[in-house]
């Protein structure tokens, strides 16, 4: 039961981690291309990624990290369990309003798409505030992974 329960929250990391880094590659290539079709491609792609990868596995890892230490008998009150908490709540905090602005970042671009319009600033201002919830994200989901990996080291 441990070693499915472990390998099934590390392949939950690695599809969370793969999908929300090559989402955000793509979406910010796009955005940088300036072709409109493309960007409205993208972004309706990106939002039907995180329903379909992202949200599962948000998910999944909590209750599979904390069944994994239940199952150690590990106190919760562990250091590294409890950093890896926050920094999962931080980034979870992230993900919540990017979710939002994807959605209306991908209506946006599907209006200027269907009227022929250059993107409104209100799509750029969008564009700037989720790549830069992206960045405390990013590091906090890093620095999960690199505790889930180093925890017994004995250094935390």
């Amino acid at each position: 039961m441990y070693l499915t329960l472990k390998y099934l929250h590390i392949l939950s990391m690695v599809l969370l981690f793969g999908t929300g880094l090559g989402s955000a590659f793509y979406k910010w290539m796009a955005d940088r291309s300036g072709n409109l079709a493309h960007i409205a491609v993208t972004n309706r792609h990106v939002v039907l990624a995180d329903w379909l990868f992202t949200t599962p596995t948000v998910i999944f890892q909590p209750i599979s990290g904390l069944w994994l230490v239940y199952l150690l008998n590990y106190p919760l009150t562990t250091p590294w369990i409890m950093l890896s908490l926050g920094l999962y709540m931080l980034a979870g905090a992230c993900w919540l309003p990017v979710v939002w602005l994807q959605i209306q970042m991908r209506k946006l671009s599907e209006q200027a798409l269907a009227k022929q319009t250059e993107l409104p600033a209100l799509y750029w201002r969008y564009a700037r505030y989720w790549f830069w919830l992206g960045v405390p994200a990013f590091i906090a989901m890093l620095l999960v992974v690199w505790l889930m990996v180093f925890k017994s080291s004995g250094s935390i």
